[in-house]
């Protein structure tokens, strides 16, 4: 990973190898662009027909131009200067992050083109953006080729001259979105690992290494422990495959005694549609089926590095979908932490079974809300596509700051309708709830279910199916786990917190 320094030097004083400029939509010149004398920086830009738009970008040595120690300067556009925010400067940095990684020092101005109000965000955002945008998933590769990746130092340049507050807050800000990603980072790791070397009781492993790390509680429920405990559907989603389930438990403790977030994830090692089973093509990412877990792992790894002042726990489910002589079949009725049954219709509708138990066991620590993540339903991509994750809930003001967080963190997320009519679309005659609706309205029966599970609780569930694994890259993604929505939980951890800016 790269060292992060802020600093207030001008930026064509930098000896650095490449120095990042923002370009505004027109163009524009933004912050440090004219202070390159002796090159006609904006000019090179628009003469390849850049406009400044979001997405492109301009290299341009700076070989025998004596206004400037830098090597080169690349031109970055950010969109309009009136719609200038810290996701445009997370965005515009991560499309060139892996350009970037072949250098070894860098410095940008992206963060001036905000407003002083949010510039520690745009600072956080930038350091995001370069470490999200360089991120790739390799370890399976025989020949890794890590020449391009020496990226040693990024300087975040500062407007002004700055006082000992701004540059403590500033640093703060760094830090933050080194935690942030680094974690983000890390749940794509655990999403892009194969299913093969990734079962529950490994996944198990995996946060309780991280949880002795920086300093987690945790427990792993085993089979035999969870049989005692009544998780009837994480057990039951599991007893197709030879590789048993397991519920993580994690405790953050920062607030005293007060009532804890509750947070869970919804953790399908691999999703074969068990009895119900998938096309040999709806299986090809079928790992990722454990996205939700890996988000809240990630999300409980920053928390507790970044220290804010409040209680979080998590309860993860993590089972595998397979077909057997043993697997659930359509028709079975299953008994849930706390005595609700449920009727397996489908039994590629798992994951709301797994997550039900979860939802039971985290209301009866009675937190203050319960936020949970899933790749939940095929019929959430159908209504919000694949860059939108849907929230639905039982308490509008907890769906409105959790769709806040996101939109602050660059995760956007957007409110389906819990419309009651469609309840009755559950409805078993055999059991007290069915896990299937009709076709149509997926997303909210399937949030509908989850919601039977969790008491009086302000709860909100967040279907990210669509944005938590790419078929193509993106700004600051590559092909594959993007880790949402690990920044838009912190974000709403940490504003609850009182340690985020609002």
């Amino acid at each position: 990973m790269p060292a992060f320094a802020f600093s207030t030097d001008r930026a064509a004083g930098l000896a650095v190898d490449v120095l990042v400029l923002p370009v505004f939509e027109g163009p524009q010149a933004g912050p440090g662009v004219k202070d390159v004398k002796g090159v006609d920086l904006l000019g090179q830009f628009s003469a390849t027909g850049a406009k400044g738009k979001r997405g492109e970008s301009l290299l341009v040595p700076t070989a025998g131009v004596e206004a400037t120690d830098a090597k080169a300067v690349l031109l970055v556009g950010v969109g309009p200067r009136d719609a200038a925010s810290p996701d445009a400067c997370r965005r515009a940095i991560g499309r060139v992050a892996r350009q970037l990684a072949r250098r070894k020092t860098v410095a940008t101005t992206l963060p001036q083109i905000v407003g002083a109000r949010d510039r520690l965000d745009a600072i956080q955002a930038t350091v995001e953006g370069v470490l999200l945008g360089s991120y790739r998933f390799d370890r399976y590769k025989s020949k890794a080729d890590d020449a391009d990746r020496r990226l040693g130092r990024v300087t975040i340049l500062g407007a002004g001259k700055a006082d000992a507050k701004t540059s403590r807050d500033a640093k703060e800000a760094i830090r933050r979105g080194e935690v942030i990603a680094e974690s983000q980072m890390w749940a794509r790791d655990l999403v892009n690992t194969p299913a093969l070397d990734l079962p529950p009781a490994e996944l198990a492993r995996e946060a309780q290494a991280m949880a002795k790390q920086v300093g987690l509680t945790s427990r792993v429920w085993t089979e035999a422990e969870l049989k005692k405990g009544g998780f009837g559907g994480v057990l039951g989603v599991g007893q197709g495959s030879v590789r048993p389930p397991r519920l993580i438990e994690l405790k953050y403790s920062g607030g005293g005694k007060g009532s804890p977030i509750a947070l869970t994830g919804k953790g399908i090692a691999f999703d074969s549609g068990g009895l119900s089973i998938k096309d040999a093509t709806g299986m090809e990412w079928m790992k990722s089926d454990m996205g939700g877990a890996a988000s809240i792992l990630g999300t409980m790894r920053a928390i507790a590095l970044l220290k804010p002042k409040i209680n979080v726990i998590a309860a993860i489910p993590s089972a595998e979908n397979m077909p057997s002589g043993s697997a659930i079949r359509p028709g079975d009725v299953l008994r849930h932490r706390g005595g609700t049954t449920s009727e397996v219709l489908n039994t590629d509708a798992e994951g709301r079974l797994v997550l039900a138990d979860s939802l039971a066991f985290l209301a009866e620590k009675k937190p203050r809300v319960i936020i949970d993540t899933a790749t939940l339903t095929g019929a959430c991509m159908i209504a919000l596509g694949t860059d939108i994750w849907g929230a639905m809930g039982n308490d509008r003001d907890l769906i409105r700051d959790v769709l806040a967080a996101g939109d602050a963190a660059g995760e956007p997320g957007w409110e389906l309708p819990m419309y009651e009519p469609y309840r009755k679309l559950i409805d078993s005659d055999v059991a007290d709830i069915k896990n299937i609706g009709k076709r149509y309205g997926g997303a909210i029966t399937a949030a509908m279910f989850l919601r039977e599970f969790v008491g009086d609780v302000p709860w909100v569930h967040l279907d990210i199916a669509g944005p938590s694994f790419a078929e193509r890259p993106g700004d600051y993604w590559p092909k594959g786990a993007t880790g949402t929505p690990v920044r838009a939980l912190v974000r709403y951890v940490l504003t609850k917190a009182g340690d985020a800016k609002a």
